[in-house]
C-alpha cells in the first residue's frame, strides 16, 4: 500500500487534475491554495447556471455543505448527479449532518448520486445514519465510534468513507486503513478538513482506486502538516501550504503511518 500512495502522488502531480470546489465560504480561499500547493489546478464555480456543465468537464468535484444557501445546494446537487452520469470522481463533505435537519436532509440527498468518496469527521458520518450530530461542525464522537456506520455507508452506496481523527479510518466497506499521521494543530486552522476533500477529489482524478486515493491525499496533507512550523496557526497555515509543494512520493510512502485492518 506504501508503493500505491506514492504513484498515486505521481500520478496526481503529472496530470495537475482540474478539481471543481463546491465549498463553503469560509474556506474557499484557503482550499483552492492546498490544490494548487499540492499541484492541481481548482475551480470554484457553485452556481446553478454553469454547476453540471463544469462537473462534466473536471477532474473531480468536491460538494462541501459547510454554509449551504437555497443556490449552493441547487448547484451541488446539479454537479453531483452531473458528475455521476459522466463518470467524474465527487467527494461529498457532509459538514454538520446530523445537527440540523435541513443540511442533513440535503447530504442524505446527495448519497443518491453515488459520491466516490464521502469525507467527514465521526458524527457527521455518524449524523449521515441517523445520529445526532457533533458541536456544531466538531465531533463528539471518536473515529473508532463511527468506523461501523462508515462501513455501512460504504456498502449502500458503493464509496469510499473516510473519518477524520486522530486515527483516520478509510474504508471502501470491505477493506479498512488506519492512517496515523498529523498533528493537533491542523484542527485550529479553519478549512484544513474541508481542503482535504478536494485533495481527495483531485486524487480520485488520477487514480482509479477510491480508497487509495483518499489515503494519498490525507497522508500527503497530514505529513505536510508535520513538516510545517509549530509557533502557531498563523504560521502553521502558511507552512502547511509551504510543506505541501515539498513532500515527494518517495517520503509520502517511507512516512506514511497506515495500517491495513
Amino acid at each position: 500500500m506504501h508503493e500505491q500512495l506514492a504513484l498515486a502522488l505521481e500520478a496526481y502531480r503529472r496530470t495537475s487534475p482540474l478539481v471543481h470546489c463546491l465549498t463553503n465560504t469560509v474556506v474557499t480561499n484557503f482550499t483552492a491554495n492546498v490544490v494548487l500547493a499540492s499541484g492541481g489546478a481548482p475551480a470554484m464555480v457553485d452556481n446553478p447556471q454553469e454547476a453540471a456543465g463544469f462537473a462534466a468537464i473536471a477532474g473531480g468535484v468536491l460538494v462541501n455543505l459547510g454554509t449551504p444557501q437555497e443556490h449552493t445546494v441547487a448547484a451541488m446537487g446539479l454537479a453531483s448527479a452531473s458528475a455521476r452520469d459522466h463518470g467524474v470522481p465527487w467527494v461529498l463533505d457532509p459538514v454538520g449532518a446530523g445537527g440540523l435537519p435541513w443540511r442533513t436532509q440535503v447530504a442524505v440527498e446527495l448519497l443518491d448520486n453515488r459520491p466516490t468518496i464521502v469525507r467527514g469527521n465521526a458524527s457527521e458520518v455518524l449524523g449521515l445514519t441517523g445520529g445526532s450530530g457533533g458541536k456544531g461542525v466538531d465531533s463528539t464522537e471518536t473515529s473508532e465510534n463511527a468506523l461501523a456506520a462508515a462501513r455501512a455507508l460504504a456498502q449502500d452506496f458503493g464509496s469510499v468513507v473516510a473519518v477524520s481523527g486522530p486515527t483516520d479510518y478509510l474504508t471502501d466497506g470491505h477493506r479498512v486503513l488506519a492512517l496515523g499521521n498529523g498533528v493537533e494543530l491542523m484542527t485550529r486552522v479553519t478549512g484544513v478538513g474541508c481542503a482535504l476533500g478536494a485533495l481527495m477529489a483531485g486524487f480520485a482524478a488520477a487514480t482509479p482506486d477510491a480508497l487509495v486515493a483518499a489515503a494519498a491525499a490525507t497522508t500527503l496533507l497530514c505529513l505536510a502538516a508535520e513538516e510545517a512550523p509549530k509557533n502557531g496557526p498563523g504560521s502553521f497555515a502558511v507552512g502547511l501550504l509551504d510543506a505541501l509543494s515539498t513532500i515527494t512520493p518517495d517520503k509520502l510512502a517511507d512516512r506514511a503511518r497506515l495500517e491495513e485492518r
